[in-house]
């Protein structure tokens, strides 16, 4: 670890000692005073709670330093400091109430040791963020900058510097290109040498980070690239080259030793697939009670307008790929399909039905999927499903068609409020499709709520 980072991570383990004490001075005195508890012991002096602090404080920095959670990592993410705030707030508490407990310490209270935990977890969060800002603050400025060399001088390579570039806030700064196979192509690049001027170059210009940025044919270069490395102490990165994965988020884990990338994964797993699910569950009751008379309305039109059932029910495909009945007001007449079999709606559609021209521009038709959400076939948002017949024709002409699967297709999407719905470009489906599937959260679902609630019902491809 450099100088730097050593001041800086000096700096968060101070912070962390400060807000350890805060808190639990703050937990004693907001716990037994501030009225917001129920009491069913006396209230300890407050000498027991100073008394402690040295103790606490002297966990807090074993538990913080074991855990490494005033760790400096330039490319660390929000979630890994949560994890380990999480567990650096965990172990100080147990050790904390098992220290008082072995001491026999009149200073015992489960209560107080709760508010003590919450306090810290959410002080600790807190500091960091600030600190954090802080930092990236005065890296934008220049401060605490680190050097950077890129091997290679492909597309990913140039991808890797234009990343760098844009995050400005991590402080790590592009100093060149190291290539062994330089062309006509890369002569706009600042190319430093070779691979083996590698140590040369790490030391003339103080490189700390160096990225292996090579096409995928050129993989068995990348052990020859880190056995000269070796000779160094700068942080090495592997940039995975994956061109036709577009669309994708990697995931990384060990597995007994062998380190695995996920390339496809569901989103929807843990606490994101409950949160997912009563998200659907809840604003999908509450959609069919407020929506019931405009249901019964409809049902009588369409009732009264043509001859035949009020909804229609059409096999579609959901996660990984599973039929299911999709519900729709029907919009055109019984025999539609009889003579040409599964086709796409067209503008102009002599199949529909008076009263289903104007449910299909309204895109009312689509409100008995409400009903598919509450039984858990489809979900709110997510890819729009598709017929088996065209997606056994789309999976072998479209690439990565069947990434859409990997979670519950949804009554409307990413892609249906950016307009591409209807008789539209299915690739660009398909990319926004994918896009949201790599950048889910709820936030990300109440927005597509919004914007199609904003925009989305009535639409020019909507027929």
């Amino acid at each position: 670890m450099n100088r730097t980072n050593q001041t800086l991570s000096l700096g968060f383990l101070i912070c962390d000692l400060i807000v350890t004490l805060i808190s639990w001075v703050g937990a004693y005195y907001l716990y037994f005073y501030s009225g917001w508890f129920i009491l069913k012991k006396a209230i300890p002096e407050q000498e027991l709670c100073w008394n402690n602090l040295p103790i606490v404080l002297l966990t807090a920095l074993f538990v913080f330093r074991k855990l490494g959670q005033n760790q400096i990592n330039r490319l660390r993410r929000f979630r890994e400091d949560l994890l380990a705030a999480i567990q650096g707030t965990a172990l100080t508490c147990l050790l904390v109430t098992a220290t008082i407990f072995f001491r026999q310490n009149p200073y015992e209270t489960r209560g107080a040791m709760g508010v003590f935990a919450a306090l810290q977890l959410i002080l600790i969060l807190i500091g960091h963020r600030l600190l954090w800002e802080t930092v990236r603050y005065l890296r934008k400025r220049g401060f605490n900058q680190s050097n950077a060399l890129i091997v290679g001088s492909g597309r990913t390579a140039r991808k890797t510097a234009q990343a760098l570039r844009r995050a400005n806030w991590l402080g790590i700064r592009t100093i060149g290109f190291v290539e062994d196979l330089p062309n006509n192509w890369s002569q706009d690049l600042l190319i430093l040498g070779s691979s083996n001027d590698l140590p040369q170059l790490i030391q003339q210009f103080e490189i700390e980070h160096v990225f292996i940025a090579l096409p995928m044919n050129r993989y068995d270069e990348a052990r020859k690239i880190f056995d000269i490395l070796a000779q160094t102490v700068v942080e090495v990165r592997l940039v995975a080259d994956v061109p036709a994965l577009a669309g994708f988020s990697l995931t990384t884990t060990s597995f007994d030793g062998l380190p695995i990338i996920g390339l496809r994964e569901n989103p929807h797993y843990g606490i994101n697939r409950l949160v997912k699910r009563v998200m659907d569950m809840v604003i999908s009751s509450i959609a069919l009670l407020m929506l019931a008379p405009l249901f019964l309305l409809l049902g009588i039109l369409i009732k009264l307008s043509s001859k035949g059932p009020i909804f229609y029910r059409q096999e579609r495909c959901s996660l990984n790929g599973k039929p299911f009945y999709m519900l729709k007001f029907r919009s055109m007449r019984v025999d539609a399909e009889a003579e040409q079999g599964p086709t796409w709606a067209t503008k102009e559609d002599q199949r529909r039905t008076t009263l289903g021209s104007f449910l299909r521009k309204t895109s009312l038709d689509e409100l008995p999927q409400l009903i598919n959400v509450l039984i858990g076939d489809m979900s709110l948002v997510g890819p729009r499903p598709e017929r088996p017949h065209f997606i056994h024709q789309f999976r072998k002409s479209i690439p990565n068609y069947m990434a859409r699967h990997c979670v519950k297709c949804g009554i409307t999407g990413w892609a249906q409020v950016n307009g591409w719905r209807g008789n539209t470009s299915l690739r660009k489906r398909v990319q926004f499709d994918l896009y949201y599937i790599t950048h889910w959260n709820p936030w990300f679902d109440l927005r597509i709520l919004w914007l199609t609630i904003w925009k989305g019902f009535v639409h020019p491809n909507a027929y």
